[in-house]
């Protein structure tokens, strides 16, 4: 049985910082590509960084230089580094996999 289960959600303030993490199991961790995607109230879902099963890594525009995906294989787990957080990153964060799993979300705010 596949589970993603984030963690590092939470509350605060613009410009602060948090990192989100994913632990993975059921799958084989290391030949799949990770992701991370966001859905504010009101708003779709929108990819916010992938990283592929060898490092490669890609942003939304709106993220680019701010936050940085990366993965941890022999723990299984993928992480989002957000730096200089703003109100309009608040949202639910959600894990994906390559394959189409998907985790529960948690829940990011950045207000003062």
């Amino acid at each position: 049985q596949v589970q993603l289960v984030e963690s590092g959600g939470g509350l605060v303030q613009p410009g602060g910082s948090l990192r989100l993490s994913c632990a993975a199991s059921g799958i084989i961790f290391s030949i799949n590509a990770m992701g991370w995607y966001r859905q504010a109230p009101g708003k779709e879902r929108e990819l916010v960084a992938f990283i592929t099963s060898v490092g490669s890594t890609n942003y939304a525009d709106s993220v680019r230089g701010r936050f940085t995906i990366s993965r941890d294989t022999a723990k299984n787990t993928v992480y989002l580094q957000m730096n200089s957080l703003e109100p309009e990153d608040t949202a639910v964060y959600y894990c994906t996999t390559s394959n189409g799993y998907w985790g529960q979300g948690t829940q990011v705010t950045v207000s003062s």
